[in-house]
């Protein structure tokens, strides 16, 4: 099967584009554009990031609920972006499990603390842990855990599979990073303004009854994932059993805002069909 809802993506503004929706079993669905071609993720990072986290968490590294980032805060707040940490300067803004405060400060504050438990760059951790082994050969971070991820659509299916299959992860630590941490908790979500609650995972974003969003009117409510300032996101849909990817060359503005959901509809629907 190749999905034509996909080629919608040959008509957004953009210089490049690429997309991909993949199944749990690893089956390729259909894609469009360059699947090989290195995109800058933006935070879209965050999420491969979360996951070495939760690989640290699993080898007995870290725990989920010890002290990392400001006083009072934890791995879990980190990722779940309750540390209280500004967006993007390491200052603290509310107590941690206040608000839903989205901070790149954060992640870079939880990779700082992962190097320094496992002894290992966050970088080069991030390779070993989660890179390699799913074989994203074309994929590294050249900076900052929370935007300086460097992908393609081929290694995001590859990733958007594992998250919806795990291999490195037991499934119920995996159940966890899609499961609302501090619900209840509001919150502005970047582009798409305050939403009460902003749910949120481990270092995924949950779709749940959030208007605007970047997903679909057809994204279940279980959806989740992660967009990126780049013009990028990846989404799962446990609901429709598939994940979906979109990398650009393009920053995130209006285009996207109207682009992204038609074509996530147009897939979700053509799924259905």
């Amino acid at each position: 099967m190749s999905l034509q809802s996909l080629a919608l993506i040959e008509n957004w503004p953009v210089p490049t584009a690429a997309a991909g929706v993949v199944r749990a079993d690893g089956t390729v669905l259909g894609t469009r554009g360059p699947l090989a071609h290195r995109f800058p993720l933006a935070s879209v990072t965050k999420p491969l990031a979360a996951y070495a986290a939760l690989v640290a968490y699993e080898e007995g590294a870290i725990e989920l609920d010890e002290p990392a980032g400001p006083p009072g805060a934890t791995v879990r707040h980190l990722l779940a972006h309750t540390s209280g940490l500004a967006f993007d300067e390491h200052r603290v803004t509310a107590p941690p499990g206040d608000r839903r405060l989205y901070s790149n400060a954060g992640f870079e504050q939880l990779g700082d603390h992962i190097a320094k438990a496992t002894d290992i760059p966050f970088a080069e951790y991030l390779r070993q842990a989660v890179l390699e082994p799913l074989g994203m050969t074309a994929t590294s971070l050249e900076g900052s855990p929370a935007k300086d991820g460097v992908s393609t659509v081929e290694d995001l299916l590859r990733f958007a599979a594992e998250v919806q299959a795990p291999r490195l992860l037991d499934p119920r630590t995996v159940a966890a990073a899609m499961t609302v941490q501090y619900p209840g908790t509001k919150g502005v979500l970047p582009g798409y303004g305050h939403q009460n609650p902003n749910d949120w995972g481990l270092g995924f974003e949950i779709r749940d009854g959030k208007s605007p969003h970047w997903t679909g009117t057809l994204s279940s409510p279980r959806t989740f994932g992660h967009f990126g300032q780049s013009g990028t996101f990846l989404w799962i849909d446990p609901d429709a059993g598939a994940a979906g990817v979109a990398l650009t060359d393009r920053a995130f503005g209006p285009w996207a805002i109207e682009a992204w959901p038609a074509l996530t509809d147009a897939v979700l629907a053509e799924l259905r069909g």
